[in-house]
């Protein structure tokens, strides 16, 4: 396996997201074995904080399940500007917070949104490997443990319109941009596609995947 760099952006592409996960599932990680919170599976990487094995809204490692707006805890039907919660807002971090996690709400327990630092352990202390898994291109990504977990490409929600999917993945955070430009409108997020992966901002109300970590 190779080891992506980690691309730091100072500010977003201007143009680019409840079912459990593994209610009845077995082998769901693709490495290691499997333990549940709250009657969700998660992956021990070996990281500071435990992984889930799939997105919210999903059943399966790789199903895209829901996508969210940062600081909504409910899929819609159309992602723009204008009705954001939190898009042009000063918002603080979020994670744990059921009223705006969209992880906690959702799966409730101890589940909830990485932070922008358990993000960049992620992306900094693993492997990433781009692999199709169940028909759908995305990373496997390996601990320092042995163990892994799979990432779908499942592009992201913008306006009525999935983008992107089978191409790219873009994940949110809790963790606010706290930079003065542009800091009521950016969210940490991970961006990946194909030889790329990066820690970066993004305008909140695009619609992104969640996966969610425990302690």
């Amino acid at each position: 396996m190779k080891r992506i760099a980690n691309y730091f952006m100072a500010a977003s592409f201007a143009v680019m997201i409840l079912a459990s996960c593994g209610k009845d599932n077995t082998g769901a990680a693709d490495d290691g074995d499997t333990t549940k919170i709250n009657g969700h599976e998660y992956v021990d990487l070996g990281l500071s904080v435990k992984w889930a094995t799939c997105n919210v809204g999903a059943d399966s490692p790789e199903e895209y399940g829901d996508y969210f707006a940062l600081g909504e805890t409910e899929p819609k039907n159309e992602y723009t500007a204008e009705n954001s919660v939190t898009y042009n807002k000063k918002q603080p971090d979020i994670s744990g917070n059921p009223e705006y996690d969209a992880a906690r709400a959702n799966w409730g327990g101890t589940w909830r949104l990485p932070t922008e630092s358990e993000l960049r352990e992620l992306v900094d202390g693993c492997d990433w490997e781009w692999t199709v898994r169940g028909g759908r291109n995305g990373y496997k990504v390996t601990g320092p443990n042995g163990n892994s977990i799979f990432f779908p490409a499942s592009g992201y929600m913008d306006g009525t319109l999935l983008k992107d999917a089978e191409e790219t993945g873009y994940y949110w955070t809790s963790s606010p941009n706290e930079r003065e430009t542009y800091a009521e409108m950016y969210t940490c997020r991970l961006l990946f596609y194909n030889d790329y992966v990066n820690v970066g901002w993004s305008d909140r109300y695009f619609g992104f995947s969640v996966r969610a970590v425990s302690e």
